[in-house]
C-alpha cells in the first residue's frame, strides 16, 4: 500500500504526479498533481489511497472526492491532435506539466509515476510502480482517471457505437469492430497504427 515516505523524505512542497490514458486509441491523455498535507490527511485517505487500477469503481468514486475535498490538487489534458503531433511521450509530458503549473504555487519536489521524467519546474523523482508506493502518486492516479472515465462517457454520448462509456477508449474488440464498421472520430488517435489505416469521418 501507497505512504507518505517518500513525501517525508523530501523537503519543502511535494507533488505527486501520474496520468491516465497513453494507451487508448481515443480520448485525450490526462494528468493530475496532487500535494498532500499529512496534518489535513483523513485517516481514510491514508488506509484505502491505492493505485487507481486495483480499485473498483465506487470506492474509486468515493476516494476521487476525497481527495478533491481534502488535497490540493489539479488536472489537465493533452489534446488528440497534441498527441498526434508531437506523439504521446510528449504529450504527455505536456499534460503533467500544464497539471502542475495549474496548481498555481511554488513546487519543491515532484514525484513522478514511471521512469522518463518530465520537463518540470522542479527537481523530479521517478517512481516506477509509483503509485502503489507513493501517497500523493496514487491520489494523482484516482482523480486522473475519474476525470478521464468521466470525459469519455460524455464522449459516448455524443459518439454512439465505440463503447467508450465502457472501454474508455482503449483498443478492444468491440472498439475496433466498430472502428472498421463506423471509422474513426475527431477524437481517435491517427497517429495510433490501429487508428490510421481509417480515413477520418
Amino acid at each position: 500500500m501507497p505512504d507518505l515516505s517518500l513525501e517525508r523524505s523530501l523537503t519543502g512542497i511535494v507533488v505527486g504526479v501520474d496520468e491516465v490514458g497513453r494507451g487508448p486509441l481515443a480520448g485525450p491523455v490526462v494528468a493530475a498533481a496532487v500535494i498532500i498535507d499529512p496534518a489535513t490527511l483523513p485517516a481514510e485517505l491514508a488506509e484505502r489511497l491505492d493505485d487507481s487500477k486495483k480499485l473498483s469503481a465506487a470506492k474509486r468514486q468515493h476516494l476521487d472526492q476525497l481527495v478533491r475535498a481534502h488535497c490540493h490538487f489539479a488536472i489537465a489534458e493533452a489534446s488528440v491532435a497534441e498527441i498526434d503531433r508531437l506523439n504521446i511521450l510528449k504529450a504527455t509530458f505536456l499534460a503533467m506539466q500544464r497539471a502542475v503549473a495549474g496548481l498555481g504555487r511554488a513546487i519543491d519536489h515532484a514525484l513522478v509515476d514511471g521512469n522518463r521524467p518530465p520537463p518540470l519546474p522542479c527537481p523530479v523523482t521517478c517512481v516506477v510502480g509509483g503509485d502503489g508506493k507513493s501517497l500523493s502518486i496514487a491520489a494523482a492516479s484516482v482523480v486522473a482517471k475519474e476525470y478521464r472515465d468521466r470525459l469519455m462517457r460524455d464522449l459516448d454520448v455524443q459518439f454512439p457505437g465505440y463503447g467508450w462509456a465502457k472501454n474508455a477508449g482503449y483498443g478492444t474488440k468491440a472498439h475496433l469492430e466498430a472502428l472498421r464498421r463506423l471509422g474513426p472520430t475527431p477524437h481517435h488517435r491517427i497517429s495510433f497504427a490501429p487508428v490510421a489505416q481509417f480515413e477520418l469521418m
